[in-house]
């Protein structure tokens, strides 16, 4: 019995037509990242394990997909550990390898690996695939593409500022109408933190603050509560939620609740240069907003957190980032400061289909098809073919002699341009037949007259 098709959940096929839409939302990133000024890296797909636990916190490690060992290495499995019911300890000698969690982490231990080759400040970019063993559904995939941009060796503000513009820029360039840019700093969650006398407990307080829009207000009482924070915690925590009115007033309210930490009022001074620069250069189509909630629950972000979502539309957040200053230093680098972002091209390639935003000349179908009536016809067309081909238009001939109607069936089902009709009449005159398989109209010229025409 034939096996079953099909492909693990999480994952997805994508047929020609789709291809072609995700190579433009590549290939505008990758413009707008050479105009920046950032150069292309790759790292491995996988690393060892111990590269990438300890950086995203428990739930990220928990997300890991990781590689089975093999062979000789599979004599060290600590099968003590199991009989005790260290699940932890036993599934990792199972493994030493992993699939990569995200591409900052493996870009940290590539600064590390190879610092002696790199000039400082680095401006790297990076176009390539992630794992995550999350549970599919719409908008999030156990497999899909980062679209990375960092810079490392420089704590400059001027940065935060860049990397904002650069958002604005692509999403622009992607015709993505309606679109907020949110931005934190870690060091206000800190203060306040801080300010409520549980910085031991900023982890848990973040990671609830972020699911206000998901939980509410009560729901992230609770699940503080439920880490062991303190009711007058609580209280203050929930004050914050009231802060309203425009950025800078938001801000300065902020300014007043941390006055008493230095850290949270360094976190609000570095948002006011940011703002300040941004509302001086301005930006094309992105809401720029202050959300003093965002945490994005990755452990290694120490300044800036960016989010951007699509208004209007039912899907998590298409890109993310933010600072990191103490990254490089798990892997023996230090005081070298890091920022970084990443565009999600699978998330901006469903928001594209469902706003139908693709522009129509997307396409790479075929220019030419020679029909093939024949062995003669065959031998004469290949000379033709490879002419056309070497004038850089793609073409191609049909592989037998089948029936007319069959040809051009297929000649519509690929979509192609133009079908070039060559019979004996063809061969005796040195000219060929074309025709417009949209319009329709058709007229005899010569293989030289039509390279002329195409290559315009």
């Amino acid at each position: 019995m034939a096996q079953k098709t099909s492909i693990p959940k999480g994952t997805r096929d994508f047929l020609p037509k789709d291809v072609l839409k995700r190579n433009y939302i590549f290939d505008t990133i990758k413009n707008s990242f050479k105009i920046y000024g950032f150069s292309p890296i790759e790292t491995p797909s996988f690393e060892f394990l111990n590269t990438l636990t300890g950086k995203y916190g428990d739930e990220g490690d928990r997300l890991i997909f990781k590689i089975l060992n093999s062979g000789e290495k599979v004599k060290k499995l600590n099968l003590r550990a199991l009989e005790e019911g260290d699940l932890s300890k036993f599934s990792n000698s199972l493994s030493e390898k992993a699939l990569r969690y995200d591409l900052t982490v493996p870009f940290a231990r590539f600064v590390a690996q190879h610092q002696n080759e790199i000039n400082f400040p680095f401006k790297r970019y990076q176009i390539q695939p992630v794992w995550r063993a999350d549970r599919p559904q719409y908008g999030r995939y156990q497999e899909f593409y980062q679209c990375d941009a960092d810079v490392v060796g420089s704590s400059s503000l001027i940065y935060e500022v860049d990397f904002i513009m650069l958002f604005d820029e692509v999403l622009t360039n992607l015709n993505i109408p309606d679109f907020t840019i949110k931005l934190n700093n870690r060091k206000i969650l800190s203060g306040i933190a801080e300010i409520c006398g549980e910085s031991d407990k900023l982890i848990p307080i973040t990671v609830a603050m972020d699911k206000l829009d998901k939980i509410g207000i009560e729901g992230v009482a609770k699940e503080l509560r439920e880490n062991s924070i303190s009711d007058n915690s609580i209280e203050k925590i929930k004050s914050l939620f009231r802060i309203d009115g425009d950025t800078r007033s938001r801000l300065l309210k902020m300014k007043v609740f941390l006055n008493e930490s230095e850290i949270g009022i360094k976190g609000v001074e570095e948002l006011e240069f940011v703002f300040d620069h941004i509302n001086t250069l301005g930006l094309k189509r992105a809401n720029l907003e202050f959300d003093m909630t965002l945490a994005r629950g990755l452990n290694y972000y120490t300044g800036a957190i960016f989010e951007v979502k699509v208004n209007g539309v039912k899907m998590g957040s298409i890109c993310g980032g933010g600072r990191y200053d103490d990254l490089t230093n798990s892997f023996g680098l230090n005081n070298i400061s890091g920022i970084g972002i990443s565009f999600g091209a699978d998330r901006i390639y469903d928001v594209l289909n469902e706003l139908n935003l693709f522009p129509n000349e997307i396409d790479d179908n075929l220019e030419l098809l020679f029909l093939n009536f024949g062995e003669l016809e065959q031998s004469y067309c290949l000379k033709l073919v490879s002419k056309v081909r070497n004038s850089g238009i793609s073409c191609d001939l049909y592989p037998s002699s089948a029936k007319l109607k069959k040809q051009m069936k297929y000649a519509n089902d690929i979509g192609v341009k133009n079908i070039v009709i060559v019979g004996q009449n063809e061969i005796n005159e040195s000219c060929i037949q074309i025709k417009n398989m949209e319009t329709g109209n058709q007229e005899k010229i010569t293989v030289d007259q039509l390279i002329k025409r195409l290559k315009k």
